[in-house]
């Protein structure tokens, strides 16, 4: 049988044809890959309240958040004084752990030209602090973020909430942009491949 994508493959077991082997190049769901082992900043980019999230993975543990923060700029203060700060709340995060992987959420369909250049700047701020750091960077749409916690690419604010803090078995409730930006890390690690 020729080689299939995942697309073409869940059309067959949909209509009951017969998958390849296991053997072939295409990974199967389920089937076994490397863990991902080290600390993952997951990053929720807006100008005004960007989620931070450090999140430790390491075997045979559930995985440990070691630290979030929600970079609140306020409303007066200019854009390039927005960016700098959640420019400098990376570089923070990045001096003071050792940080493997850098996850963003991509900027999402907003109708509104405007508000995605805006969105675009704040994710530029966060990406640059981590690029200048020389650490890899990996970008999720929301949808496939909140699938791989969730398990439902339509999830509420709440529901990823809930689901984090149990996943993290963390006793603060945590801030929806950081909670989002936890979302992230998991994201990454749950799906990363090397």
């Amino acid at each position: 049988m020729a080689r299939m994508n995942v697309r073409q493959m869940w059309a067959a077991k949909l209509a009951g044809k017969p998958l390849p082997a296991a053997s072939t190049s295409v990974p199967l769901m389920g089937s076994a890959r490397p863990a991902f082992f080290g600390q993952v900043l997951g990053i929720d980019p807006s100008l005004r309240g960007t989620g931070l999230a450090l999140i430790e993975f390491a075997a045979g543990r559930q995985p440990v958040l070691l630290r979030c923060q929600t970079v609140k700029v306020h409303a007066k203060l200019p854009m390039p004084m927005a960016l700098a700060e959640i420019h400098r709340a990376v570089t923070a995060f990045l001096g003071d752990f050792d940080v493997k992987h850098v996850a963003l959420e991509q900027t999402i369909y907003v109708q509104n030209f405007q508000t995605a250049q805006i969105l675009g700047a704040a994710r530029g701020a966060a990406i640059a602090a981590a690029a200048v750091r020389e650490k890899l960077i990996f970008e999720y749409a929301p949808l496939r973020v909140k699938q791989a916690v969730t398990g439902q690419g339509r999830a509420s604010k709440e529901q990823m909430a809930r689901t984090v803090m149990s996943i993290l078995g963390h006793g603060r409730t945590l801030a929806f942009d950081e909670s989002d930006a936890a979302g992230v890390a998991l994201c990454h690690a749950y799906t990363w491949r090397e």
